[in-house]
């Protein structure tokens, strides 16, 4: 197929998507553009058409770009676009949101917000209700970390509203990182507040009277009134998303180190240029995982691109089913040849009433309700939703490079060792004792994906 005739195919796609969004832009759009000619000719290119190039997405051959269009009709520009000289791809700029739980699921009672005795963890000090929680031992943790001896390896770039990285739990193993809603070095989720809202949270720190609140369908954290009251606001509706993925993480394979990328703001958007260009920093920065507690519902062939360079250079991509209780396209997951989709199951071992299912989205399950992990500023949330199974599964791959080096196809013939608890969820819920004993056997190579 020419590549005329790919872009022609993906046009008509945006054609769809753009319809179903309600026809016309009455404002400036966002387009991620594929110029084979370089940003010189690009540059050329907007200045006869109106748009603006606004900076190079980092694929390797340095041909996709961030382009701002002129006001008027999207699919009208799309078309010109895809007719200029050396352009060969354009797509709409998605927005993007992180995968959260539109179910109440999250519970203020949840045992571990209450055990905060504080003990070691390989290193760094935790509670003892996060150690001990329900689904460590569901998955096996135990008898993985204490009678195989694993705890991790490798580098999990983690794809969200950055993290805190202060926080006791996680400050030895995360990287600084990339904020790409800013431009600059440091993927720290806390500069999304204001000075005055930052004290306040801060404040509760060390503050043994504060209680479980909680704040959204999705997550209870352990907060006083006060910061509860600076966090009720929609400007924050995300805020800790990221900080509590990477403690999911570090529960699972805790010496393997994270790398934040910030794509989304605390409010839990993103633009979807912004995780492309994530995808390729994680690939040029020797991440082995990425983890991506997010979903969107239109393919991107340019995500696509993305993940097939990460694949390529031997990263394991993990992405969330989405959380709409529904047999549905939920991309990245979606991307079934080269993505682990995660479903969730509750403590019952059930598919949770939330979690997306089916073959088309979900490669496996893991525990996705009341999981208790970190919360910005020296504190601790139980979180539900597909965005907190998926971090699971990202750390059980690390758990697996502590075996041996591999790669999406090592990882999916060893996770796929699991426990079959609802044909919906495919290969089922997993279990990191039957993972880790097929992932340290021979013959792995060759995998389900080609």
């Amino acid at each position: 197929m020419g590549l005329y005739m790919m872009s022609l195919r993906k046009f008509w796609a945006v054609v769809v998507l753009v319809c179903a969004l309600g026809g016309s832009a009455t404002a400036q759009s966002r387009f991620i553009v594929r110029e084979t000619l370089g940003a010189g000719v690009l540059n050329l290119v907007c200045g006869l058409l109106g748009c603006s190039v606004n900076g190079s997405l980092g694929d390797p051959q340095g041909q996709l770009f961030s382009v701002t269009g002129p006001l008027g009709s999207t699919i009208a520009f799309l078309d010109k676009l895809l007719g200029a000289l050396g352009i060969v791809d354009a797509e709409v700029d998605q927005l993007v949101g992180v995968a959260q739980s539109t179910q109440p699921t999250a519970s203020a009672s949840t045992p571990g917000l209450y055990d905060t005795t504080l003990v070691n963890y390989y290193g760094t000090s935790v509670w003892r209700g996060y150690v001990n929680q329900p689904a460590a031992g569901i998955v096996n943790l135990p008898k993985v970390q204490q009678g195989m001896g694993l705890t991790g390896k490798g580098i999990v770039a983690v794809i969200d509203t950055g993290v805190d990285p202060t926080h006791p739990m996680l400050q030895t193993v995360v990287l600084p990182g990339y904020d790409f809603t800013r431009n600059q070095a440091n993927a720290n989720e806390t500069n999304d507040l204001d000075h005055s809202s930052a004290a306040v949270l801060d404040s509760n720190t060390n503050d043994p009277s504060a209680q479980p609140i909680i704040l959204d369908h999705s997550s209870a954290a352990v907060l006083d009134h006060s910061s509860a009251a600076v966090l009720d606001n929609t400007q924050y509706q995300a805020f800790g998303h990221g900080t509590s993925a990477a403690g999911v993480i570090h529960l699972v394979a805790p010496q393997a180190q994270i790398l934040p990328l910030k794509a989304f703001n605390s409010q839990g958007g993103a633009n979807l240029s912004d995780i492309v260009r994530a995808v390729y920093y994680a690939t040029s920065h020797k991440a082995n995982v990425i983890s991506m507690s997010f979903s969107f519902p239109a393919y991107s062939l340019e995500m696509h691109t993305a993940l097939k360079y990460a694949n390529s250079n031997g990263l394991i991509s993990v992405a969330a089913a989405g959380n709409d209780g529904a047999k549905e396209l939920a991309y990245p997951a979606s991307y079934t040849d080269i993505v682990i989709g995660v479903g969730s199951t509750n403590n019952l071992d059930q598919r949770s009433v939330f979690s997306n299912y089916g073959s088309q989205t979900v490669f496996m399950a893991a525990p996705g309700e009341n999981i208790v992990t970190a919360y910005p500023f020296n504190t601790y949330a139980a979180c539900s939703g597909t965005s907190f199974s998926t971090p699971m599964v990202a750390g059980a791959a690390a758990l697996g490079l502590s075996i041996h080096s591999g790669n999406e196809s090592t990882a999916t013939s060893a996770l796929q060792h699991a426990v079959s608890v609802d044909p919906t969820l495919n290969h089922g819920r997993l279990d990191l004792y039957q993972a880790m004993q097929a992932w340290n056997s021979s013959g792995l190579l060759g995998g389900l994906f080609h």
